[in-house]
C-alpha cells in the first residue's frame, strides 16, 4: 500500500468510527441511517397491509439495460467507439439471488471497459465478509478486456478495498490511471465517497490530473462542479436510485441529494461536462422499487468527427 492509500485509509476508519457524516461543504452531521431503516419498516407493513409489497419486490428485480450514447470533440480517435458497462449501487445484500439476476443480463453484452461507482452492500456499518461470495460471482461474468475499476459508496468501508481488489477489481480512492490505446490515452479518475466521507484528497485527484480526455467516477453527483472546474469530460455517479420509489412519472419521493433535479437520474450536462447518473442495479434500505426500474447501463463514447 502506498503513503497516500494508508493516509486515506487512516482517515477514513477515524470517520468510519465516529459515524458523523463529512460533506464538501464542512458540515459534519449524525448518520441517521438507522433511524430512517427503522422508519421504512412502517412504511413495508403499509405495503404488505395493501398488496402492493409483492408487486415492489417484483419491480426490483426487473433490471433493464439502459444504454447511453455521449459524444466528444476531445475524444482520441482510438477510444472511438469505446463502450463501458456502468454498475452502481449494488447492495447486493438486499435483495437474494440478485447476483444472478445481474449476471444475466451482462452476458450478452459487449464492452471494452467496467466502471462501478460504489454500494456494494445494504448496510453502511458492521462487517463486509458476507457480500464478498456474491460480487466475486459477478466479477468472474464480467468480460472487459480493458479492465474492471470501481470506487467505493456511503455504504462502503475501507477495510473492504483489499477484498474488491483480491477479486480483480482496481479500486481507484482518490487516483486516477491512464489507459492507453496504440500512442493515444484517456484518464480515469476516482474518488472516494463525498456524501458521508468527503475530504479534501478527493479534491486533489480531480485538481492534480491532466490529459486530453478524462472520466471522473465519484459515487454521488456531488463534485459536479470540480470535475467541470478541472476540465473533466465524462462523470459517472450513482447514489440516488433513480429515487427507487417514485410517483407515476418518475417522480421520486426521496433521492438523498441536494445538487439538483437534472443530476438525480439519466444523462446531465453542466456547462462542458457530461454525466450520468445511475438508478443502480440494486436496492435499498426495502427491496421494492415503483416508477423507476434498476438498471445496468452500457455506454458508448463516440468522437465527433
Amino acid at each position: 500500500m502506498n503513503e497516500r492509500r494508508i493516509i486515506w485509509a487512516t482517515m477514513r476508519a477515524v470517520i468510519e468510527t465516529d459515524r458523523f457524516k463529512r460533506k464538501k461543504s464542512g458540515k459534519k452531521s449524525k448518520s441517521h441511517w438507522n433511524l430512517f431503516q427503522s422508519l421504512l419498516n412502517y412504511f413495508v407493513l403499509l405495503l404488505k397491509l395493501s398488496g402492493l409489497y409483492r408487486r415492489g419486490l417484483r419491480n426490483a428485480k426487473n433490471i433493464r439495460i439502459n444504454k447511453a450514447v455521449f459524444e466528444f470533440n476531445s475524444l482520441p480517435l482510438s477510444f472511438n467507439g469505446l463502450k463501458i458497462l456502468h454498475l452502481s449501487d449494488l447492495h447486493i445484500d438486499t435483495l437474494p439471488g440478485i447476483e444472478d439476476l445481474i449476471i444475466e443480463k451482462i452476458r450478452p453484452l459487449e464492452y471494452d471497459l467496467c466502471l462501478i461507482t460504489g454500494d456494494y452492500r445494504k448496510d453502511t456499518q458492521g462487517p463486509s465478509h458476507h457480500i464478498y461470495p456474491a460480487i466475486e460471482k459477478i466479477i468472474r461474468n464480467i468480460r472487459a478486456q480493458e479492465g474492471i475499476y470501481g470506487i467505493l459508496g456511503n455504504h462502503d468501508s475501507y477495510l473492504m478495498v483489499k477484498h474488491l481488489e483480491r477479486m480483480g477489481v482496481h479500486m481507484l480512492i482518490n487516483e486516477s490511471i491512464e489507459l492507453p490505446r496504440k500512442d493515444e490515452k484517456i484518464i480515469i479518475t476516482g474518488t472516494d465517497d463525498p456524501y458521508y466521507y468527503f475530504t479534501d484528497m478527493a479534491i486533489e485527484a480531480l485538481e492534480e490530473t491532466e490529459g486530453p480526455f478524462k472520466i471522473a467516477m465519484v459515487h454521488t453527483s456531488e463534485l459536479f462542479d470540480i470535475a467541470a472546474k478541472n476540465h473533466y469530460d465524462l462523470y459517472l455517479c450513482g447514489h440516488t436510485h433513480g429515487g427507487q420509489i417514485c410517483l407515476p412519472g418518475g417522480f421520486p419521493l426521496i433521492t438523498h441529494q441536494f445538487e439538483g433535479k437534472q443530476f438525480f437520474r439519466g444523462k446531465w450536462k453542466f456547462n462542458e461536462l457530461q454525466g450520468y447518473t445511475s438508478s443502480g442495479c440494486g436496492v435499498s434500505a426495502i427491496p421494492i422499487r415503483f416508477n423507476c426500474p434498476g438498471e445496468i447501463t452500457l455506454i458508448e463514447l463516440i468522437r465527433n468527427i
